[in-house]
């Protein structure tokens, strides 16, 4: 564990938000202070060369997705405190760094010393600064949506280097890749008996057809997709390309080559999730799957990790009251979708991460963020702050049924998404 001082800006905030919540919400002020101090003065390194590494927290590696959601709500200061702006560009820094020496691995070592999730893992590339090389969209949509919002917030564009571009390269070369994913030397192989540790077919994953969508190997809780067009982060991408034709179209920089290639894969991906991603409720209402193959297959469900269908919204895709997103809304938060759960004292979204009858408290915060009522956001805080087993934090999946039952006592992206719910309810939004 690392430890970082905090900053009087820091501390301010989490006094204007202990204000803001009064002796009403006093209980949601305790948890958000808590939570809101964790992830800075426990899992922030900050380098001598300017780059910011960040644990996602109970597991020594950084993931390109976690830590781009553990820095998210301090955005809302970096315009005042340069300090923190310089933080969040040295993790864009290090991400970008990271993308370069592999663009499809997940999660990455601090320093090169090869230490894995699993020594004995099979892929077509390995390095020794590689915690774990499962493919997934997501990780590469992340990194550009903190480079972008750094720059929304604060108008800093510093970050927007060579390092950068040399990243962003890379992305476009695997999303364009693995739109023709026979074409693609990625595979990926663990012996285990759980099947959603590793790809099937010889590391390559089930058969896909083009549709437009971009492959993805694995889903953001890190479990194998059962159909690889992954419906959510393939939204994600497209909306992470709309802003590098923004950066490279003249707002910030000038390449008309990366702004073609960064508007085609939009176009491309929108239209393939339009024409391929859509199917129908047991009610018949149109709505998006969750996973698809352009083969006739499809995934009605939802996961808990951001991208998420739930998250459409919060992520940019479509505006929440869009007529297929509210029908989409409404499947997965009935026993339509497997993993949907009542209990006695949560009801919500877990995953097949977890077991069943697990809440994720990340799920939760993504449903009252996209909810445009505010009594609904404050039943959740409520709810989030009463089943965190006495601990003032948020934890990865929670039982219905006994709250002293959760997994993960340290997952700082948990404890983020319930800071960035409370700044909701607030008012209080990081810019896109």
């Amino acid at each position: 564990m690392t430890t970082t001082a905090i900053p009087k800006s820091v501390s301010d905030f989490m006094q204007h938000i202990t204000d803001l919540c009064g002796t009403e919400h006093a209980a949601w002020a305790e948890n958000f202070n808590a939570c809101f101090a964790d992830t800075l003065t426990t899992t922030v390194k900050r380098h001598d060369d300017g780059t910011t590494f960040l644990l996602t927290g109970d597991i020594p590696a950084m993931w390109l997705r976690d830590s781009t959601a553990q820095l998210r709500p301090y955005l809302a200061l970096a315009a005042e405190d340069g300090d923190i702006a310089n933080l969040i560009a040295g993790l864009v820094r290090q991400q970008f760094r990271y993308i370069i020496i592999d663009p499809y691995a997940n999660a990455f070592n601090e320093e090169p010393n090869g230490a894995s999730w699993d020594k004995d893992d099979r892929s077509d590339f390995s390095s020794p600064w590689l915690w774990e090389r499962k493919y997934e969209v997501d990780s590469l949509c992340y990194p550009i949506q903190l480079a972008w919002m750094l720059y929304a917030n604060t108008g800093n564009a510093d970050h927007f280097d060579a390092e950068f571009i040399a990243g962003v390269k890379k992305i476009l070369d695997v999303f364009e890749t693995e739109q023709h994913h026979e074409r693609s030397p990625y595979f990926f192989i663990r012996d285990t008996d759980i099947p959603t540790e590793s790809l099937s077919n010889n590391g390559k994953g089930s058969p896909v057809a083009y549709t437009g969508m971009t492959w993805s190997g694995f889903r953001p809780s890190d479990d194998a997709c059962t159909y690889h067009y992954l419906v959510p982060s393939n939204m994600f991408a497209a909306v992470v390309m709309g802003y590098l034709e923004r950066i490279f179209g003249g707002e910030i920089l000038d390449d008309a080559d990366i702004a073609a290639r960064a508007g085609e894969l939009r176009r491309t991906i929108t239209e393939g999730i339009e024409a391929h991603a859509k199917t129908t409720n047991r009610n018949g209402e149109t709505i998006y799957a969750f996973e698809t193959d352009g083969l006739g297959h499809v995934n009605i469900m939802d996961d808990s990790n951001v991208p998420s269908l739930m998250a459409a919204p919060y992520l940019g895709y479509c505006t929440p009251d869009d007529p297929t997103y509210l029908a989409t809304r409404r499947t997965l938060l009935s026993d339509e979708n497997p993993y949907y759960y009542e209990g006695e004292y949560l009801k919500g979204i877990g995953s097949p991460h977890t077991p069943p009858r697990y809440v994720w408290p990340i799920a939760l915060s993504i449903e009252a963020m996209t909810s445009d009522s505010k009594d609904f956001k404050a039943h959740i805080l409520d709810r989030l702050v009463a089943t965190d087993a006495g601990t003032h934090l948020m934890h990865e999946g929670v039982d219905v049924d006994d709250p002293t039952k959760y997994t993960r006592e340290w997952f700082s992206w948990s404890n983020m998404m319930f800071c960035e719910l409370v700044m909701d309810y607030f008012g209080i939004r990081v810019k896109h």
